[in-house]
């Protein structure tokens, strides 16, 4: 064969020819203790409920809860991260069911904490819109409108009992102003500073959220857009950080994940805590459609997702795969 000049004189697929040497030189790595596991109680079943739009996902009840986060120990996930769902006649204008120490969310905070220990972060959803008829996740104004501040007092009443209850940390999710600062001085009130807030510091109004609102029962009407991020904002994201950071976030969350790698890429550039992402219920879902229709490669798709996220700079990653890539990964 004729060869012309001296190329190609740099040969990159040298690094590319077998399983070891990409192995070998790989610049991003998956590792069990990367995943928090995201999971659904609710209250009043006595069987898993399917949830049809995220296959192979359910609604735990609270025996099946316990062994989901044994499962997720044994496998070497870092974490679990719990969303409860109470019964519809339980909700109410103010998310009562948020704040009551028998509320399912804190019930199930406490039987994972008896079950693992500290072997497992036991980590809290801490938002009202599981617990409110009206879906929103926030109190209402007389004009039918989120109201922040009032919002801030239910939060703060949230964290404590949360922590009572055992989570060892809460993740406010509700995209209020000030909910960072108001959390943390309403836990280190009650002496627990040892309570740490994963604050969900860039949250996009995404409609990748939709299989979500089956797992938890939502019962919202309207939208989300007051208060949560216009996807087509990016500076935004820094200042939110910026505000999370000084009211004293523990660690940082972007979410969706995989529509938002750009962001995330930033916010890890910017944030001195600890940066994650959360793998969100469509992005799941349309994997696992995907793959049930033999389209994708369900397995490869997944790793390739998962690696892409912390590529970006995400340190740990929600996601509903967690306890399955976990245990390949070991």
């Amino acid at each position: 064969m004729t060869k012309y000049g001296s190329f190609p004189g740099t040969r990159p697929r040298r690094l590319r020819t077998t399983p070891v040497m990409r192995r070998m030189v790989a610049e991003t790595r998956l590792h069990p203790a990367d995943f928090i596991l995201p999971a659904f109680v609710r209250e009043g079943v006595s069987e898993p409920v399917p949830i049809s739009s995220m296959p192979g996902v359910v609604q735990h009840t609270r025996d099946s809860l316990k062994k989901a986060a044994v499962e997720a120990l044994e496998a070497g996930v870092s974490g679990i991260m719990l969303f409860g769902v109470p019964e519809d006649a339980k909700k109410d204008a103010v998310g009562t069911p948020g704040t009551d120490p028998d509320g399912i969310l804190q019930v199930a905070l406490r039987d994972v904490r008896a079950e693992v220990g500290d072997e497992l972060l036991v980590m809290s959803d801490l938002c009202l819109d599981e617990t409110t008829d009206h879906g929103h996740c926030g109190v209402l104004d007389d004009q039918g409108r989120v109201d922040n501040d009032a919002t801030l007092e239910r939060y703060a009443e949230m964290a404590q009992v949360q922590a009572d209850a055992g989570a060892h940390v809460v993740g406010p999710s509700g995209m209020m102003d000030g909910q960072i600062g108001v959390i943390r001085d309403a836990l280190d009130q009650i002496g627990r500073e040892d309570v740490a807030v994963l604050a969900y510091t860039v949250k996009y109004a995404s409609a990748f959220y939709g299989p979500f609102r089956e797992a938890v029962g939502s019962s919202l009407r309207g939208d989300r857009k007051t208060y949560q991020q216009d996807p087509a904002n990016a500076r935004e994201s820094l200042r939110e950080l910026a505000l999370d950071l000084e009211e004293g976030a523990d660690m940082v969350m972007v979410k969706p994940a995989g529509p938002y790698l750009d962001i995330l890429a930033r916010v890890a550039d910017a944030s001195d805590v600890p940066v994650v992402a959360y793998q969100i219920s469509g992005e799941y879902s349309m994997i696992e459609a995907a793959a049930e229709k033999g389209w994708i490669d369900r397995e490869r798709a997944i790793l390739e997702s998962l690696t892409g996220i912390k590529r970006a700079g995400a340190q740990n990653i929600l996601t509903y795969w967690a306890t399955e890539v976990a245990r390949n990964l070991r």
